[in-house]
């Protein structure tokens, strides 16, 4: 259904096709204003940003998501992949900054007028697993004693490391888990 409703064009009374097309008849880019800098190899998009960041200028936190309509031009090549920079103006203050891809590791980089918001946290702040080292793993592999005791000791944080709420849902499943027979007692409670 949508794709019938950019089909319609307007076609003034004194053009013909020997004119060319219609955005050469009228003098515009087929991507109208995001075209403006393409003689410079600069064309308009609109960015989001990848991770949190501080802006230099004014020292403010932009988060994560954030879209910009930036400036994308090309600045090189890894190999075959196109190295891409996309320049934009914070929206707190007159401050650009800059942030490159990096195909290499499949990131993107912040080059100019920001630095990237670190977030360093511990696992066991945030209650999630750790992830254990090469070095642990391939002794485990061959250690059986070993193996046994990350297994109990596994049992033992799993049981430990259960949140509250989990805990009252295991409670609760337990003193419900046969509804009529506990109804059939508080009856004959109150009989």
């Amino acid at each position: 259904m949508a794709d019938r409703k950019a089909t319609n064009k307007y076609y003034p009374p004194d053009w013909d096709p020997s004119k060319g097309s219609i955005n050469t008849y009228v003098g515009q880019h087929p991507l109208r204003d995001r075209a403006r800098k393409l003689d410079q190899g600069i064309l308009i998009v609109r960015f989001e940003l990848p991770y949190n960041i501080w802006c230099n200028g004014c020292n403010n936190p932009i988060g994560m998501g954030v879209r910009y309509n930036a400036e994308k031009k090309k600045i090189g090549n890894y190999y075959s992949t196109p190295v891409l920079s996309f320049r934009m103006k914070c929206h707190l203050c007159d401050n650009w900054f800059e942030i490159q891809t990096d195909p290499k590791n499949a990131a993107y980089i912040v080059t100019a007028g920001a630095r990237k918001k670190v977030e360093d946290f511990e696992a066991a702040d945030n209650e999630t697993l750790e992830i254990d080292t090469p070095e642990e793993f391939e002794r485990r592999a061959n250690d059986k004693f070993a193996r046994l005791e990350h297994v109990q000791k596994d049992a033992l944080n799993a049981k430990s490391g259960a949140t509250v709420l989990t805990r009252l849902q295991q409670l609760n499943d337990r003193q419900w888990s046969d509804p009529y027979a506990l109804s059939q007692k508080l009856r004959k409670e109150f009989r």
